[in-house]
Formats: structure tokens, sequence, C-alpha cells
């Protein structure tokens, strides 16, 4: 696959963290195979420091809404899609569901300050595939929702703050996908939406 314009949001994103080999836009979707041996967590209980997931964003300092519809089609255990927000490799959060091929996947966020993470979940179903994610941003706190594709309402999953994203601190923000365990996957994006306030 070779990225080309077709389908790509009106706001195009602007940069990508650890891009994949294989990445395209078709009709609407941002289509990604995941690289094995990805992942972003760092050092709490398992010790280990990755940071060589793969992103597509948006350089923002500003408040803003990002959301985005997530699908993959996970192959392994922790396979996942979902939205990331990076101020640094110490400092960031994501949202996905993180695949478990026995018993529950589960539904969750992972927040890192000075470089140890943190993981918040809940269980769903491993058979659900897609989700849509937003967040937000209100001055240096950072609100994350989710809704079952179909839905209308937002639910709640988290507020946050980021130690060194405060008010007018610049991040990256937006599509993220990591396959730690596995051979790869494919994860699709669609309905890509940000919105910034008038300056």
């Amino acid at each position: 696959m070779t990225a080309h314009a077709a389908g790509q949001p009106a706001d195009e994103p602007e940069a990508w963290f650890c891009e994949p080999d294989e990445w395209r836009w078709s009709e609407g979707e941002l289509i990604v195979r995941v690289q094995p041996d990805t992942d972003f967590w760092q050092r709490t209980h398992y010790g280990f420091r990755r940071d060589n997931g793969h992103l597509l964003g948006w350089r923002l300092a500003q408040d803003f809404s990002i959301e985005l519809i997530a699908h993959s089609e996970p192959r392994a255990q922790y396979d996942q899609a979902g939205l990331m927000v990076r101020a640094s490799p110490d400092c960031w959060l994501k949202a996905s569901i993180e695949y478990e091929p026995q018993g529950h996947s589960r539904l969750g966020s992972v927040v890192t300050n000075a470089g140890y993470s943190d993981w918040a979940t809940q269980d769903v179903p491993n058979t659900m595939r897609e989700v849509a994610w937003r967040v937000r941003r209100s001055g240096g706190d950072f609100f994350v929702d989710w809704r079952p594709v179909g839905d209308t309402d937002w639910k709640q999953l988290r507020i946050a703050r980021l130690a060194e994203a405060g008010a007018g601190a610049e991040v990256l923000v937006g599509a993220y996908a990591c396959a730690p365990q596995g051979p790869g996957f494919v994860a699709r994006f669609r309905e890509i939406r940000i919105e910034r306030p008038e300056l």
C-alpha cells in the first residue's frame, strides 16, 4: 500500500510518528497494516519501555476535539487501535480496545506521566471490532469519551492531565495502532473529525 490523497480529512494530518511500511487512504478510510513488535508503554509493572507504535496526527497547541471510528481485525493479544495524544515519550495518553483472544477484551485508556504508564480498563466482548472515540482538550485537561458505533450518546471514560501538556503546550493527536505480541494486523480509521476554536 502507498499513501495518496483520496479520502483524507479536509484538515489533513500533519505528521507520522513511527510511520508503518504500508498504509493508505481509501474511500474515506485510513488503512494501516500494523507492524509486529510495536507498542506504547512505559515501565509500570512490566518494567519495559516501548515507544514505537504508529501514530498519524495533528500538532496542536490549543483546545480541540477529535473523534474517529477505529476498526481492527486483531490476530493476537493486546492488538489495539484508537486515539492518542502525545507530548513526549514520557508523557501521553491513548484509548482503544485491547484484544484478548480468551475471555473479555479491554476497553480502556493509558495515561503516562514522568515515564510511568497506568492502565484503566473495563471488559467488553472480544468480538467487538470497532468503537467511536473522542478526546477533548480544555486547557490542561483531557476528556476521553467513547460510544458503540450506531449509538449517539458519548460515554465518559476518563478525565486526565498530562504533566508536559499544560494549556498552550503542543501535542501530537490522532489515530494510533500497535501490535505488541503478534504478527501484526490491519486497522481502519474512518469519520475522522477535528474541531479547533476560532482564533
